[in-house]
């Protein structure tokens, strides 16, 4: 096979409709939209969830809880992630999204306590956790919370 010989495969290209371009086309007259009514109009149609009248699906369930606009969502780190830092780092906010650790800082960064961290750090975030605090100080290392 050469350069000038590639072409897509059948059916991977396909030309796109030419509505009310003549009867020949298969969409003249009526373009499609069938002899009058709602849909035949423009702007005409029904909104996302209408059922004809009858009561739609998300007004019959029933609705439960709450939800707080005003929730904090924090960037989650966990103990292993920060074995990738040498002895004696200062861990912050600011390094965890240069080395790719959290891609969003959100509102915050929490530290967990999954893993095991092996080396002495000073960690600074916005939360840790009961565990992930024991952890960093019985490996020598500190916690300071902004």
């Amino acid at each position: 096979m050469k350069l000038h010989e590639l072409k897509p495969s059948k059916g991977a290209r396909k030309e796109r409709n030419r509505v009310g371009r003549g009867m020949a086309t298969g969409n003249g007259k009526t373009s499609g939209r069938g002899h009058k009514g709602q849909k035949a109009r423009s702007g005409g149609g029904t909104r996302p969830g209408f059922e004809g009248g009858q009561m739609p699906l998300f007004q019959r369930l029933p609705k439960r809880g709450f939800t707080n606009i005003h929730r904090k969502e924090f960037a989650i780190v966990n103990l292993d992630a920060l074995n990738r830092f040498d002895e004696g780092t200062e861990v912050t906010p600011e390094l965890l999204l240069e080395t790719g650790v959290v891609s969003k800082e959100k509102a915050g960064i929490k530290i967990l306590g999954n893993g095991s961290l092996d080396k002495k750090l000073t960690v600074k975030a916005h939360k840790f956790s009961a565990s992930a605090k024991e952890a960093i100080e019985a490996a020598g290392g500190q916690t300071e919370v902004i």
